[in-house]
């Protein structure tokens, strides 16, 4: 198996996390029953899953000396962290409200997130060769120039747009080659809205929408959908009690990933992903609840 080199140009943020009952409303004070830091990020967390799924995995980004402890975090999974930037600013930072249910809300500071320039994105992704893959989201700075500089270095590109908000109307999503999106989004995407439209219905107007890209569509207990082209598939997720939903779609995304680097199809990519997701919110915390590839594969693989 020729595995590509793996990039994950994104967020590195610093957790906090509190449990509650509910998420707060406006104007309202809640006590929290526990409360814990770890490490996070979308960005993070990606590399974090593809490299306990067993790809080689390189971070990219920046962060402040109170982000050492996501590196080293990261370097023991075997990620690669030497394009990442320290600054002398602060490190990204996530409050984190998990309720009863294990449904989260997310406050972010971006941090050194948002300090990323054109200069370093050019070092960094000068590194990668034709067919390599880079993993994005919308938690950093110039993100449309991460996409531009990695369609022309000729690396494949796997977007998943969150936070979804009004940056992304600047954004080249039609040069994505796989675009993972939950129904929330895939719906605002789409011009449309989960209660008006079933999730098939959305990943039908999202590959109408983008020909040239493969569209992957979480929707929690819905499980998962792709479309491209004619093809359509749909994986289920596994029955499990949710403790927190934090990482579940980066995790999802890093075993995809994986497994289709692995030469599975399809079908075979998203039962996969949808388990290792599923294990991950029956687990507490971020980089903690991912799973490791021997708990997903199955020994074949």
């Amino acid at each position: 198996m020729n595995l590509m080199k793996i990039l994950v140009y994104g967020s590195l943020n610093i957790d906090l996390l509190f449990s509650v009952d509910h998420i707060v409303s406006p104007g309202e004070t809640i006590s929290s029953a526990q409360f814990d830091k770890s490490a996070g990020g979308k960005g993070a967390n990606q590399a974090a899953a593809f490299a306990k799924a067993g790809l080689p995995v390189y971070m990219a980004g920046k962060t402040g000396e109170d982000g050492q402890f996501l590196l080293n975090l990261l370097k023991s999974y075997g990620v690669n962290t030497d394009a990442v930037v320290m600054y002398e600013g602060a490190a990204g930072q996530a409050v984190i409200q998990i309720d009863k249910n294990g449904q989260n809300s997310i406050v972010l500071y971006p941090g050194g997130n948002g300090e990323i320039t054109t200069k370093e994105i050019d070092k960094t992704i000068s590194a990668f060769s034709d067919g390599d893959i880079i993993v994005l989201q919308n938690e950093t700075s110039n993100l449309k120039y991460q996409m531009e500089r990695a369609k022309k270095q000729g690396m494949r590109i796997c977007l998943n747009p969150s936070p979804f908000n009004e940056k992304l109307e600047d954004i080249p999503l039609h040069i994505a080659n796989w675009l993972f999106v939950n129904e929330i989004e895939g719906a605002a995407l789409a011009g449309t809205s989960p209660s008006q439209t079933n999730l098939r219905d959305i990943v039908d107007l999202l590959v109408k929408k983008f020909p040239e890209t493969k569209i992957i569509l979480t929707a929690g207990k819905e499980g998962a959908f792709y479309g491209f082209g004619e093809t359509r598939e749909k994986g289920e997720i596994i029955d499990v009690k949710a403790v927190d939903t934090t990482g579940a779609g980066d995790t999802f995304t890093g075993y995809f990933i994986c497994a289709l680097e692995k030469n599975m199809g399809i079908a075979q990519s998203l039962s996969i992903a949808c388990k290792a997701a599923g294990i991950a919110v029956s687990r507490k915390g971020a980089f903690e609840s991912i799973p490791f590839a021997d708990e997903v594969f199955d020994k074949t693989c």
